[in-house]
C-alpha cells in the first residue's frame, strides 16, 4: 500500500531528474522518507511515463479486457461442471432404454437432439440398428433366464392380446409380477398354448379367463402329464389346478348390470314422456277421449316393474360378488359349500340374455378353485383346526384394527380390541408366531384373478400405440427391462420382478445384463454362490 501521496512521488522524481545539488536531500526531508526512496520514486515515475508513450491499448482498456476474460473463464468452468459426457456407448444405452420404456425411434431421436450437437446426432436408421442388436441379445439372454426360472414358477396368470389381429400370448407370475411369456403366435389355439406352457413343467396353478384356446391348451397339458406319468419308472403327474378369473366375472357382471339399468332408465323416460303428453292434453281442454288415460298408467307400471326387476338383480349380483370374496359377510372364512349355494341362488335371479355368460361363469366349478387351494394351503400351514381358526380370527382382527380411526383405536373400542386380541394369543399357546406367519403368508398370496397379467397388458398396449411394428425381438427387449425394473411404490417397492421371484443375478441392471455373454451368464448363475 502507498504511504506517500502521488504528488510526493512526482516531486521526488523532479528533484532527482531536474533538481540542483541538495534538492534530493531537501525533498527527502520534506516528504519524510529516505534519499533512496526518492531515487526509487524517480525511477518508477520515469518508467511509467515511458510506458504511457508506447503504442497499443491503454491500461484501462487492458484492465477491462482482463476482467472480461476472467468472467468468461468462470462461466466456462461452470458450464464444464454441467456438461454431458455422451460417448457412443451412452448413446446406445439411452436409445435402447428409451425404446424398452415405450418410446418410438422418432421420439428417442428428438430427445437425443437436446443432448447432442447436430454434427454428432445419429440417424434414425442407426438407432434402429442399435435397438435391433440389443433386442436379439435380449432374446438369447431370456432363454437362459427362463430356464433358471422354471423351478420358481408355480402359478401363472394367462391372457391374450392382439397386435394388428395377430395374438400375443401373455403369462405373468402374480406374486412377483414376473413377465415370463410374451410370445407372438400365428393363432391362439389350444396347441399353441400347450406348446407355450410346456416350458414350465413345475406349473401347478393357473388363473385365466374362459377363453377356448387357453382352456383347450390346459387340457392338453394335463393329458401330456398323464401320458408321461404312465411311463415305466416315471413320477406321478403333477396336478394342474385351473381357477376361473374372478376379475373377468366381476367385469362381465358389472357390464350386464349397467345394461339392465340403462334399459330401466329408458323405460322410465318413456313413462315420463307419456305423462307429459297427458298433461298437455289436459291443459288444452280438448276431447280427452283422444288420449287414453290407461296409457300413462301402463307406462308407469312397466317402468316400476323394470326398476324392481333391476333392483332384485342388483341384489342378486351383489350376493354373487360377495360369494367370490375370501371372507364371508359374517366375518368367517369363505368355503366352497357356502359359496356354491350363494352362487346358485344368485344365478336363479340373474335371468336374461345379458346375464347368460355371467351365469355360466358362476356355475363353473373352476370359479371357486381358489377357495379349495386356500383351504389346502391353510391346512398345511397349521394342521390343528381350532388353532387355525384362532389364527385366522387374529389375522382378520389385526387387519380391521389397521383401518380404524386413531380416536377409536385409543378409546374404549381400542381397549376392548387389545383385550380380545390378548385372549386369542393366550389360547394359541407357545410358538404361535411362526404359525401366524405361515397363515399370514397364505392369506396374502391368494390368487383369485388374472388381473396381474392385465397390468402388464396395459403396458404392452401403450407400447403398441407408439411402435409401428412390435416384433418378437422388441417384445423380448421389453420383457427383459420389465423384469429388471424396480417398482417405485407399493408392497413390491425397491425390488424388481426377478428379485421377488427369487432369481439371484449378479446384477439387475438390464443394460449390464445385455453386455454379458448368455452362455457365460448361465454358467455363472449355475455356480453355488448364485444358485444357492
Amino acid at each position: 500500500m502507498f504511504t506517500l501521496p502521488l504528488f510526493s512521488w512526482i516531486g521526488n522524481a523532479a528533484a532527482v531528474l531536474c533538481g540542483r545539488h541538495g534538492e534530493v536531500t531537501a525533498a527527502a526531508e520534506q516528504a519524510g522518507c529516505s534519499r533512496q526512496t526518492v531515487y526509487d520514486h524517480a525511477t518508477k515515475v520515469h518508467q511509467a511515463v515511458q510506458d504511457a508513450r508506447l503504442p497499443g491499448p491503454s491500461r484501462q482498456t487492458l484492465i477491462e479486457q482482463v476482467a472480461g476474460l476472467q468472467e468468461e473463464n468462470r462461466q466456462l468452468w461452470d458450464w464444464l461442471d454441467q456438461a454431458l459426457d455422451c460417448p457412443l456407448a451412452k448413446q446406445q444405452q439411452f436409445t435402447v432404454t428409451a425404446c424398452a420404456m415405450g418410446l418410438s425411434l422418432s421420439q428417442t431421436l428428438i430427445l437425443l437432439a437436446i443432448l447432442l450437437p447436430a454434427n454428432r446426432l445419429p440417424s434414425r436408421a442407426t438407432l434402429g440398428r442399435w435397438v435391433q442388436h440389443s433386442a436379439r441379445r435380449a432374446g438369447r439372454l431370456l432363454q437362459r433366464l427362463d430356464r433358471l426360472c422354471r423351478p420358481l414358477i408355480l402359478c401363472l396368470c394367462l391372457d391374450e392380446i392382439f397386435f394388428r389381429r395377430q395374438p400375443v400370448l401373455m403369462a405373468v407370475e402374480p406374486h412377483s409380477l414376473a413377465w415370463v411369456i410374451g410370445q407372438r403366435a400365428a393363432d391362439r389355439s389350444g396347441d399353441t398354448w400347450a406348446n407355450a406352457l410346456a416350458a414350465w413343467p413345475d406349473l401347478e396353478d393357473v388363473a385365466a379367463d374362459g377363453g377356448n384356446g387357453i382352456e383347450r391348451g390346459l387340457e392338453l397339458i394335463e393329458a401330456r402329464r398323464q401320458e408321461a406319468a404312465e411311463q415305466p419308472g416315471a413320477a406321478p403327474a403333477k396336478p394342474l389346478r385351473v381357477r376361473l378369473d374372478v376379475f373377468h366375472i366381476r367385469r362381465d357382471g358389472a357390464r350386464a348390470l349397467r345394461q339392465q339399468w340403462a334399459q330401466a332408465e329408458q323405460t322410465w323416460e318413456q313413462a315420463e314422456q307419456v305423462e307429459r303428453a297427458k298433461k298437455r292434453f289436459d291443459r288444452q281442454g280438448t276431447d280427452r277421449r283422444r288420449f287414453n288415460k290407461t296409457r300413462a298408467q301402463k307406462a308407469w307400471q312397466r317402468a316400476e316393474a323394470a326398476f324392481e326387476q333391476v333392483c332384485h338383480r342388483e341384489q342378486a349380483w351383489r350376493r354373487a360378488a360377495a360369494a367370490l370374496q375370501i371372507w364371508r359377510p359374517d366375518g368367517r372364512l369363505n368355503e366352497r359349500s357356502w359359496a356354491e349355494a350363494e352362487l346358485a341362488a344368485a344365478a336363479e335371479e340373474l335371468t336374461g340374455s345379458v346375464w347368460a355368460k355371467v351365469v355360466r361363469q358362476l356355475r363353473d366349478e373352476r370359479t371357486l378353485t381358489f377357495l379349495d387351494r386356500l383351504h389346502e394351503e391353510l391346512a398345511q400351514a397349521e394342521p390343528d383346526p381350532e388353532r387355525r381358526q384362532a389364527l385366522l380370527a387374529l389375522w382378520r382382527w389385526q387387519r380391521q384394527k389397521r383401518g380404524q380411526q386413531p380416536a377409536a383405536a385409543g378409546g374404549v373400542v381400542g381397549q376392548v380390541s387389545e383385550l380380545v386380541e390378548g385372549l386369542i394369543r393366550e389360547r394359541l399357546g407357545e410358538g404361535w408366531q411362526q404359525a401366524y406367519r405361515r397363515v399370514s403368508r397364505v392369506l396374502k398370496r391368494v390368487v383369485r384373478a388374472s388381473s396381474a397379467v392385465e397390468c402388464v397388458n396395459s403396458i404392452v398396449r401403450m407400447h403398441q400405440s407408439r411402435h409401428k411394428n412390435l416384433s418378437q425381438e422388441l417384445l423380448d427387449l421389453k420383457r427383459l427391462f420389465f423384469n429388471c425394473r424396480a417398482f417405485r411404490e407399493g408392497k413390491r417397492r425397491s425390488h424388481c420382478p426377478y428379485q421377488l421371484l427369487g432369481l439371484v443375478l449378479p446384477t439387475y441392471d438390464p443394460w449390464a445384463l445385455l453386455q454379458m455373454d448368455p452362455a457365460q451368464l448361465e454358467q455363472l448363475l449355475s455356480s453355488p454362490p448364485l444358485a444357492a
